[in-house]
């Protein structure tokens, strides 16, 4: 049997400040049902993958906003293990309708 990943870290090349605090390091927890209806909050698919990102990483939607794009591409890599078959479909739709 295969041990799950529990959680990722994703140190940023390029620190995010936001709301006073400066972000330099995220870490992503395995995504739960509950998340997915964050998601859906979202018309955009892109926008809806960012909420999705920050209810992992417990931090504000902007501080994904505002992420260097390597850092960003660094953030989905790591999350994709911790989504499950649900997340890893609405992550491949969301790649699919960016192209």
């Amino acid at each position: 049997m295969s041990k799950k990943v529990k959680s990722a870290g994703v140190t940023l090349a390029e620190p995010v400040e936001h709301d006073g605090k400066t972000y330099e390091k995220l870490t992503l927890r395995r995504m739960k049902a509950g998340d997915s209806l964050v998601a859906e909050e979202h018309q955009s698919q892109a926008k809806a993958g960012m909420a999705l990102f920050a209810a992992m990483a417990g931090v504000p939607v902007e501080v994904i906003m505002e992420l260097d794009m390597d850092d960003f591409m660094d953030l989905t890599e790591k999350a994709a293990p911790l989504m499950g078959k649900s997340g890893l479909a609405m992550l491949k739709e969301a790649e699919t309708a960016g192209q």
